[in-house]
């Protein structure tokens, strides 16, 4: 494991490097593990999954890997090839939230079960203050956007 000093100057070069080319990313892969360093060689943090949303907030030199915030403000490491931003995505930031067939509370409720903490969706419309969101069954849904953290 490489000392925290030597992480610290990775990013701080690489923010520098890529600080105007900050931009939204989506998992585009069932699994990926986000790091403390731009490398496998570094400590997998987390381990999220499809659809999870991130912010591009700098590159590692040789491009490779991206260091992105994620729905907590904390900044990680990605490669690459586990993210696109072809897509828009959401996570959900609250406890729990509401999934329902339309875009209000007076729409009944989906599921018996809400969706959870960082339980996340790609984006296939929003109206005024509603997301339409997708989960990795392409199953559609409704959550008040108040609850998600969208990219």
């Amino acid at each position: 494991m490489k000392p925290i000093f030597t992480g610290w100057v990775v990013l701080f070069l690489a923010l520098i490097v890529s600080l105007s080319n900050s931009y939204a990313l989506c998992v585009n892969v069932p699994t990926a593990n986000l790091r403390g360093g731009p490398g496998e060689g570094y400590e997998a943090i987390w381990k999220v999954y499809r659809y999870m949303p991130l912010l591009k907030v700098g590159a590692s030199l040789s491009g490779d890997w991206y260091a992105v915030k994620d729905v907590d403000g904390e900044v990680e490491w990605v490669h690459k090839s586990l993210v696109s931003s072809r897509d828009r995505c959401a996570v959900v930031k609250t406890d729990t939230a509401r999934i329902r067939t339309g875009p209000g509370l007076k729409y009944p409720q989906k599921y018996n079960e809400p969706a959870v903490k960082y339980e996340s969706f790609k984006v296939v419309q929003v109206k005024r203050k509603w997301v339409q969101v997708a989960d990795g069954q392409n199953r559609l849904g409704w959550i008040s956007k108040d609850l998600l953290w969208l990219n």
